[in-house]
């Protein structure tokens, strides 16, 4: 249903990797009202649903197309950071890869919150969640809503990055243990090769309920208050203001940018900065914003003579994706991953290489030229923290964000990276590649360059994020948290966070898998009668 709702049991801000989720979970009792808000407009691109074509919606009405401030770690360039802005989020522009994380992460969830965010209690949740392509090969059970495949038409090139992972001594195994310690095949959130967002298997069956109304182009601009208790929530649509009020809690889930933006312009934050852009201070909480965390990736980019999805626009491929939903097109990009330790005497691996056979340079944002490869390397346990603090105090102004990339103190995250950037140089050089990569395209001019000042000059250059910021309203027990373990904003009433800003620490993984267990959790916690 989409018709005006003047008040409604919840109130849920976003509709992406949680929010989605929780529209479709609170609203699952047809005497309870939710009314969900989605800033962007329908998914109905057809590059939404293309997989390998995700980065055209780049820059598009579907974007929030953010960008950082100047980082002086990467050579003082601003980083693009996109953002689904359309039903599903960032789950309807993603790569579409199903990376759990390590138990070891929740398990710091749990010593940073409560035992209920340890992994033994989470995995209830994935199991809740995943429907899984050969899931009798699993342990991630396989009746839930979100449908987990492998890739259809994976190019022959990843097999050959798989070989050389062989060959470097990594075990080749499946994807999603506890504790990986090798490399794999990426698993992928599709369905028939198609893209499967949490629109997909959430919000569109619950779209059919009466007592769900979901409002797209309804761009919240700050949470009303009574006192210290939650009451609603104003918006732009059309232009014109509007509010839609919560006889029981709002819940906000527009993810690591957009919800400590939103608390800012609410009154909830450091009032310095509050107060300096003249917002009346609801709740003195300096944490709002802080704690930024992200995966910088750096990568070398290789020429190939064909078989990449350089190719993927061709007629053929066009034809075989419409009439088979098999080709080019249902790729990922990121087809294979895996997990590696800068120092050997690391208990647990700090960087994951990634393959994808396509020339996915610039960020994605600059057609290629011609055919190419990738091996990147990403910081998974970054020291470095950043923040998002307001523009100014009017919601239409996108916030400051800055991930304060390889500024920790000790340059531990730059020395990793290099040390990754060098894994990367080993892989494409080990025998099952070396003969089918050709010269290195990226970083430019670099075969006028020895190894040390390739990887020196891809650090700096061929580095962006990975599109996963985390934890700027960070969950724990300690009073400073902004969110309690139960997701209540700590000092305000009926308000909740459950998005990938209240991860109190990034995983090693990617982040669309734990978002989707926020969301699920979050609607147990919300209805007070958890699910087996």
């Amino acid at each position: 249903m989409n018709e005006q709702r003047a008040v409604a049991d919840y109130v849920v801000v976003g509709t992406g990797s949680s929010g989605a989720v929780l529209a479709n979970r609170l609203s699952a009792d047809p005497h309870t009202t939710v009314v969900a808000l989605e800033a962007g407009p329908a998914d109905t691109d057809k590059f939404v649903h293309i997989p390998a074509a995700f980065s055209k919606l780049f820059r598009s009405e579907r974007d929030w197309d953010y960008l950082t401030e100047p980082q002086s770690g990467l050579g003082g360039r601003r980083i693009y950071w996109p953002r689904g802005k359309t039903l599903g989020g960032s789950s309807s522009m993603n790569a579409m890869m199903w990376v759990r994380g390590y138990a070891a992460d929740y398990d710091d969830w749990a010593r940073l919150a409560d035992e209920s965010w340890s992994f033994a209690n989470v995995l209830r949740y994935f199991r809740r969640i995943e429907r899984v392509e050969g899931a009798a090969d699993t342990d991630t059970g396989d009746s839930g809503p979100l449908r987990i495949s492998n890739q259809r038409s994976p190019r022959p090139l990843t097999a050959a990055f798989l070989d050389a992972a062989r060959e470097q001594g990594f075990p080749i195994e499946r994807a999603n243990t506890a504790a990986p310690e090798g490399f794999s095949q990426t698993m992928v959130t599709q369905n028939r090769g198609a893209r499967w967002s949490t629109a997909d298997a959430y919000l569109r069956p619950a779209r059919r309920r009466r007592n769900l109304t979901v409002l797209t182009e309804a761009h919240a601009t700050r949470v009303l208050f009574e006192g210290s208790v939650a009451v609603g929530v104003e918006y732009l649509q059309g232009g014109v203001r509007r509010t839609v009020r919560a006889a029981r809690e709002v819940i906000l889930c527009g993810g690591a940018v957009n919800s400590p933006q939103l608390l800012m312009l609410s009154g909830i934050g450091d009032k310095r900065q509050l107060e300096r852009h003249g917002i009346e201070v609801r709740q003195h909480r300096p944490e709002v914003g802080r704690n930024l965390s992200d995966h910088l990736v750096s990568m070398l980019g290789y020429s190939v003579e064909s078989d990449s999805l350089f190719a993927a626009e061709k007629l053929p491929q066009l034809v075989d994706y419409l009439v088979r939903r098999r080709g080019m097109l249902t790729s990922n990009v990121g087809e294979a991953y895996g997990f590696v330790r800068s120092r050997a005497e690391l208990d647990l691996p700090d960087l994951e290489m990634i393959f994808a056979p396509a020339p996915f340079f610039d960020e994605g944002l600059v057609p290629a030229a011609e055919h190419g490869a990738v091996i990147g390397t990403i910081l998974l346990k970054p020291a470095s923290r950043g923040e998002v603090s307001l523009r100014s105090a009017d919601p239409k102004d996108k916030p400051i964000i800055d991930p304060r990339y390889l500024t920790d103190a000790g340059g531990a995250d730059r020395t990793a990276m290099l040390s990754g950037l060098r894994r990367a140089d080993a892989l494409a050089t080990s025998p099952a590649l070396k003969g089918r990569l050709g010269r290195t395209i990226r970083p430019a001019n670099a075969d006028r360059l020895g190894v040390d000042e390739v990887i020196e000059l891809a650090l700096q250059r061929n580095s962006h994020t990975l599109y996963h910021p985390v934890g700027t309203c960070r969950m724990g027990s300690d009073a400073d948290s902004v969110v309690a373990p139960d997701l209540r904003v700590r000092g305000v009433d009926r308000l909740r966070v459950a998005d990938a800003s209240i991860m109190p620490t990034i995983i090693r993984g990617h982040t669309h898998a734990p978002c989707v267990v926020i969301g699920e959790k979050a609607a147990d916690l919300v209805l007070g009668t958890p699910r087996g």
